[in-house]
């Protein structure tokens, strides 16, 4: 069974829901063709390339007005580590990293904080604001104008004017769905307490962005409670809008982290196996074309067999500032990023905060504003101009790796044709 729904995805047809149900239950010999399947897949478009963003983490502010369980980058004004960047810090970690041939700055920060604490309230109208994504669009601007760097913001829940503002001065934008599924939002759940986490807003923010014609990264956070099906109603809820826009230009899968301050710290996380099987069916419903990532830094001992499940990009990964939603799980340096993938048989390629097929069509989905920056930045094949930090590693260290491991990729055997798959 499982075999002859992956022969026919090999052969073009869009693998329905029912069809994905049933592979979410593949194991052993079906969980082996499941993967070469999608990585079959993900070859014949993306061919032996990984890619990757170069970036600078900016936590603008940690305030948030959500309370989810299994997070530690909110704070609350007054707790250790609460903080609200400054324009001058803002510009300041942007500088460090173009030094280091960072590309994008990822603006992170908790959502509406204001709606909830007078600190945050008290600190933008002394600044001159009314609200935090106020406050973002100039942080933005700045970041821009002043560095050439390209921001890339994740706010989370955006109006249609926010975004058309956004869009302005970052040349992608981006919310993770998550989730679908409305039972994580009861008491004792994952999103209790979290307005913004409703998953029917979610995507409504990710609709508008399509209608507004904004490159946009979305994704699913696994492992938090939800079912199998309800992970597959997901990726088929974010294949769905992409259908009807054609901005959607990564999807991430990633897996929850138990951390000993959260409330789910005794919740266990996802096995590896469930990572690799939810990359295989996120690469099988999506298809070929769609970029799909999943961080290295959350599965640091295993993180070369997440392109054998059919990834085609390591997200952003910094050379220089830590990833402040897992502070506990620091980046593979880039040189040991760069040989393990070559060791898989892959050439590590750093990519801007927009996507080469989204460059050449700037005019439909970059901002005038944003164009020269970008122009600045790429190269002819749509990626960061003259290699980015990677231009800094030696060579003779990952061609020794490919000498060692040789060229040829040790990925799971190729699922059988229909022929094979029908005896």
């Amino acid at each position: 069974m499982v075999q002859n729904i992956v022969a026919t995805c090999l052969e073009g047809k869009s693998l329905e829901r029912s069809e994905a149900y049933r592979l979410a239950s593949a194991r052993a010999d079906e969980l082996e063709a499941l993967l070469g399947a999608a990585s079959k897949l993900r070859d014949r478009s993306k061919g032996n390339t990984v890619t990757f963003s170069p970036k600078i983490f900016v936590p603008l502010t940690n305030l948030c007005r959500d309370f989810c369980g299994y997070c530690t980058f909110r704070k609350a004004p007054g707790e250790p580590g609460a903080k609200t960047m400054s324009l001058d810090e803002v510009l300041r970690i942007a500088g460090r990293g173009k030094l280091v041939g960072c590309t994008e700055v990822l603006m992170s920060l908790g959502d509406k904080p204001e709606a909830i604490y007078p600190e945050m309230k008290s600190f933008l109208t002394r600044s001159g604001y009314k609200r935090t994504l106020d406050y973002l669009f100039d942080a933005c601007k700045a970041v821009l104008e002043e560095t050439g760097l390209l921001p890339h913001s994740n706010p989370g829940l955006m109006g249609r004017r926010d975004l058309r503002r956004l869009k302005q001065v970052n040349a992608s934008l981006g919310l993770m769905l998550e989730s679908m599924s409305g039972r994580l939002l009861l008491p004792s759940g994952p999103h209790f307490n979290a307005p913004d986490k409703k998953p029917l807003l979610r995507l409504k923010t990710i609709e508008e962005a399509g209608k507004l014609r904004v490159p946009f990264t979305t994704g699913i956070l696994i492992g938090i409670g939800e079912s199998w099906e309800e992970r597959v109603d997901a990726l088929f809820a974010i294949r769905e809008t992409h259908l009807r826009y054609g901005h959607i230009q990564e999807v991430i899968v990633q897996n929850f982290r138990a951390k000993p301050e959260i409330p789910m710290r005794n919740h266990p996380e996802p096995t590896l196996e469930e990572l690799v099987k939810t990359i295989a069916l996120a690469r099988l419903i999506l298809g070929g074309e769609m970029n799909i990532q999943a961080p290295p830094n959350l599965t640091p001992e295993s993180y070369p067999m997440l392109l054998q499940a059919g990834i085609n990009d390591w997200g952003g990964v910094s050379p220089l500032t830590p990833d402040y939603i897992n502070p506990e799980a620091p980046w593979p340096a880039l040189a040991a990023l760069k040989q393990k993938s070559a060791e898989a048989g892959f050439t590590l390629k750093a990519r801007l905060p927009i996507y080469p097929e989204y460059i050449s069509r700037s005019e439909e989905f970059v901002a005038p504003s944003v164009i020269p920056h970008l122009e600045r930045l790429c190269g002819e094949d749509g990626l960061v101009k003259n290699g980015g930090p990677l231009a800094m590693i030696p060579a003779e260290r990952v061609n020794r790796a490919r000498e060692v491991h040789g060229a040829t990729r040790q990925l799971q055997p190729e699922a059988p044709d229909s022929s094979a798959a029908s005896r």
